[in-house]
């Protein structure tokens, strides 16, 4: 039986992939995606998941779409993904048709199918957080949240120790942290393993599919931005390890820790502090992922997109 999941998105290029596996997963029943702002602006991420829905034209039923709220962060990806997020690449222009707030259809949905929703957040928190101020007891009810943020012995990407999606709202991913629902992180000890060569990404398989085609256009534009900004030869795809706990849940290794966020420190705000002390007195609120198989991601990743459409 595939696992009900919502996908909280804000499409830059790894995103795109990850959205992409996502929608033909037979494992997993994408019920929403909701946008986000995060590596681009709020309203170029509620277009952009218009975009990739549109164009990759997933089977079956179409997921709800959330429009990311209106909020503006001090840091954005743009200079990683592209000024639209997506490589550049001017795709055709979607019509928007006037989506519900991304925090009430995450409550909508989670109402709707309680206890049933695992809830995929691949950017920042700010949403989520929402959508629990505005209805609590409900958000209580999500089955699992799998949370792409934090840095545990890696250094940040957006500060010194602090990482992008906690770095973009701290006090949102603090609200998250303790809402008291099961939750497995995925750092950036982890996520920045899953690098791949330039010719793997240029190379994909299925190269006539829809989806393909696209991944194909905006990953250049990613590759060159990694070499010039980090001296990387290759892509991150660090998104798509939020789909691995649920798709290929051997492949990881999880360790029970308690984790929080700082707020209001000048040079650490938003560094995730995760406390593995064994007299600590906080309860254990997350499983970090602490080993990822690379190979058995990249073996999906391949055979995922060999089939789809």
């Amino acid at each position: 039986m595939s696992e009900k999941v919502v996908i909280i998105a804000d499409p830059g290029i790894d995103t795109a992939f990850a959205l992409g596996l996502a929608v033909h997963e037979p494992l997993l029943e994408v019920l929403a995606i909701v946008a986000t702002a995060g590596n681009v602006s709020a309203e170029q991420a509620t277009r952009n998941v218009h975009t990739l829905l549109s164009l990759i034209d997933p089977p079956g039923r179409l997921p709800r779409i959330g429009a990311a709220l209106p909020i503006q962060y001090e840091i954005n990806g743009t200079a990683l993904h592209g000024p639209n997020g997506l490589g550049g690449v001017p795709f055709p222009e979607v019509e928007l048709h006037h989506p519900t707030p991304g925090d009430k259809l995450l409550v909508e949905t989670i109402r709707q199918h309680p206890r049933e929703v695992t809830i995929i957040s691949l950017g920042p928190l700010s949403v989520l957080a929402r959508a629990i101020d505005r209805d609590p007891e409900t958000m209580r009810l999500v089955r699992r949240l799998i949370c792409m943020g934090g840095t545990w012995q890696e250094p940040g990407n957006a500060g010194p120790v602090s990482e992008f999606h906690f770095a973009c709202d701290p006090e949102a991913a603090r609200r998250v942290l303790r809402l008291g629902i099961p939750i497995v992180l995925a750092p950036l000890d982890i996520t920045r393993k899953l690098v791949f060569s330039p010719t793997d990404l240029l190379n994909l398989p299925n190269p006539t599919s829809r989806t393909v085609q696209i991944l194909r256009q905006i990953v250049p534009f990613g590759i060159r931005a990694t070499a010039n900004l980090y001296g990387v030869e290759g892509f991150h795809l660090k998104d798509v390890v939020g789909l691995i706990p649920l798709v290929r849940p051997a492949a990881i290794l999880t360790r029970s820790v308690y984790v929080d966020v700082e707020t209001r420190g000048e040079l650490t705000r938003g560094m995730s502090v995760i406390d593995t002390r064994p007299n600590r007195t906080a309860t254990d609120n997350a499983e970090l992922i602490t080993f990822i198989d690379i190979d058995v991601v990249r073996d999906y990743i391949t055979q995922t997109l060999g089939r789809v459409s």
